[in-house]
């Protein structure tokens, strides 16, 4: 059963379409990229992954299970979710922050957060007690990618996350990403516009234009694929 279904998945506001007819399944162990440009509708299918907004017309399943069956409170906690601007408390301490859900839980585990810590290039001994002010723009990153795992989610989203970083801590974070998933087996859905980031950090790549679904393929494979929209993107990466 894959982790991740979407089912002829259309979307409606005010009007406007978002999304018609998408389908696509994620596996588990994978690194499924959604790639378009502004407005493709590829931030939309991911809040749709855990529950922020949901399908006007098809289904969503996570774990086999639609997400309008999941209790919302649990299906948000249940799965990793990483932004651009990373959302971290002012107010808490670095540790605080990253075992926020796990407390939520009833689960905290000091150790794991500085495990975590450590895991992403933050030792904890050095960064557990600063508070996000006191971190650089990479060095909150990480922090909030550490936060999205410790709750161990069979499951991460991630948001162009390292859209607002200059291009040396972006490939570093990659790297980090890359050794991540590899480490903890994480599952993931990787919304980005960058080609160059789709390929260098996905297993699969969906690119989405104008809502609907323009082609599907291995990221390695990726470079041969021949719609108009992916020969756009691709010419980006000569």
């Amino acid at each position: 059963m894959p982790l991740v279904e979407f089912r002829d998945v259309s979307y409606e506001i005010g009007g406007r379409t978002i999304l018609s007819g998408v389908s696509f399944s994620v596996e588990a162990g994978e690194t499924l990229v959604l790639l378009g440009r502004s407005g493709s509708g590829k931030t939309t299918a991911l809040k749709m992954t855990n529950g922020l907004l949901f399908p006007t017309k098809g289904q969503v399943l996570v774990e086999g299970k639609s997400t309008r069956d999941w209790d919302p409170i649990r299906l948000k906690r249940h799965i990793g979710y990483v932004i651009q601007e990373v959302g971290l408390f002012p107010h808490f301490t670095i540790a605080r922050n990253v075992g926020l859900v796990p407390t939520l839980e009833g689960k905290a585990d000091a150790g794991r957060v500085d495990r975590l810590l450590d895991m992403v290039g933050l030792p904890a001994a050095e960064y557990r007690n600063r508070y996000p002010r006191q971190l650089s723009g990479g060095q909150r990153q990480r922090a909030g990618v550490a936060r999205a795992l410790a709750n161990e989610p069979p499951l991460l989203l991630l948001d162009e996350p390292f859209g607002a970083l200059d291009p040396v801590i972006r490939l570093d974070l990659q790297d980090q990403f890359i050794k991540l998933r590899k480490d903890l087996n994480t599952t993931a859905i990787f919304v980005t516009h960058d080609i160059r980031e789709a390929i260098r950090v996905g297993t699969r790549i969906i690119l989405l234009a104008n809502g609907k679904v323009d082609c599907i393929a291995q990221a390695d494979e990726f470079r041969s694929a021949d719609t108009e929209e992916a020969c756009a993107f691709l010419r980006a990466y000569a």
